[in-house]
């Protein structure tokens, strides 16, 4: 039996989510900005037909923008992360197998499944009608391929959105192949482009058919892997479950400069908060803890200065508390007055399971039950009112560090004050 893998994505997914809400923004050029709206983060389909690439800054567009009409507006990440929710709970019902790779994209086992291209079709109908996002659906024995297939569905329309490279012939998907450039296979980046290049490969097909031994003789057995999978051989397992981050970071660059040490104490509590958040997420502690600040880089003109200090808890902790009240700590031993301050950040290291926390004889479970019931409720009504409903005052109530949202849009699924508000 022929294994079958399937790799559904999100199109446009960030603009899409956008005119969820904002239908008049259909067929407009449109794109998302980063935080601090510095660089484009996602674009519409007739953005991209501009040329305009991923990661342009946006200062740089204001001209090209006024001439066409885009429309610029700032990322809004609770929408997106509650509609990814929503769009990865359906596929989920498609499959008794699903890895959940990106914010909007998953893989789907679909071995042993009959009429698949017609069960693309029926995931994007359902989609569709369900949570009004478009998607693309690529489906192949190996999740190299589907991902190579998915990039067929969404590029050449007679595949009407979902390419099952399955029920090709091996002369069409070579054909395929031949022309599609090898820099869009899944793991081949920038510096292994250029160096196939040098090599006279490049296209996929040309990947596919370059033996074994000079691939992982030149690039290793990573690269050598990606080949067998566009051979169809599968090397790649889904992963059901997603491994826990052995790193948690959360850092923000400030709308304006940062001179007092009271507003950085604001910044580091919020961003510690939102790191605990996600450390409570995959029910893990943390044991180490590094804060740190740094001036503009890009203004040479102005004195410059980014330290940063690693501090270990007297033991593992998912407590908001326990952990702001270490970066506090660590930040008040870096900071130096006379610095105009850019950007702020923590990050978590030495995470460990919860289960696997060590007990000592010394222990006050009281105390750890108190803890982890607090942290539990302070979560579970964030989840269900809105992020930041309730929050340490010490992140302060007037926020002028806040990164620049010129132009965010409603949480119109996750904020009853934001609620989405239709005429009768």
């Amino acid at each position: 039996m022929k294994r079958a893998i399937a790799l559904i994505d999100c199109n446009n997914f960030y603009v899409s989510c956008e005119r969820l809400f904002q239908p008049h923004l259909e067929f407009l050029p449109v794109v998302i900005l980063s935080n601090n709206d510095g660089c484009v983060v996602s674009r519409s389909q007739e953005v991209k037909n501009l040329g305009i690439l991923m990661a342009a800054p946006w200062y740089q567009l204001k001209v090209l923008a006024k001439k066409h009409g885009i429309i610029a507006l700032s990322s809004n990440y609770t929408l997106y992360a509650d509609i990814s929710n929503r769009v990865m709970r359906l596929l989920a019902q498609f499959s008794p197998e699903q890895e959940v790779y990106s914010i909007d994209e998953c893989f789907l086992e679909l071995t042993g499944m009959d009429e698949l291209s017609r069960y693309g079709q029926q995931m994007r109908s359902t989609i569709k009608q369900c949570v009004g996002i478009p998607v693309c659906v690529g489906i192949a024995s190996s999740k190299t391929l589907a991902k190579l297939a998915n990039h067929i569905a969404k590029k050449q329309p007679r595949f009407n959105s979902v390419c099952n490279l399955n029920e090709l012939s091996e002369d069409e998907i070579n054909q395929i192949f031949k022309n599609i450039s090898a820099n869009e296979v899944w793991g081949v980046g920038r510096r292994i482009s250029a160096r196939l290049q040098e090599m006279g490969i490049t296209t996929v097909l040309e990947l596919k058919q370059t033996s074994s031994l000079r691939i992982r003789t030149e690039f290793g057995v990573v690269v050598e892997r990606t080949v067998a999978e566009l051979n169809g051989i599968a090397c790649m397992a889904l992963d059901e479950v997603s491994p826990p981050r052995a790193q948690i970071i959360c850092s923000r660059s400030f709308g304006v400069s940062v001179n007092s040490l009271a507003e950085l104490e604001q910044a580091v509590i919020a961003y510690t908060s939102r790191a605990c958040e996600k450390l409570r997420g995959q029910h893990s502690l943390a044991s180490c803890l590094q804060v740190s600040i740094r001036t503009n880089p890009h203004q040479n003109k102005y004195p410059q200065y980014h330290p940063s200090l690693t501090l270990a808890l007297a033991e593992p902790s998912d407590d908001t508390r326990v952990l702001c009240h270490a970066a506090l700590s660590g930040l008040r031993q870096i900071y130096q007055s006379g610095y105009a301050y850019q950007k702020a950040g923590v990050m978590f290291s030495g995470i460990i399971a919860a289960s696997e926390r060590p007990l000592t004889l010394f222990d006050n479970v009281a105390a750890l039950q108190k803890s982890g019931n607090l942290m539990s409720t302070l979560d579970r009504i964030n989840r269900r009112m809105g992020s930041g409903t309730i929050q340490l005052l010490g992140e302060g109530l007037k926020k002028s560090w806040a990164m620049k949202r010129g132009n965010v849009s409603q949480r119109y699924t996750t904020d009853l004050g934001e609620l989405a508000i239709v005429q009768a």
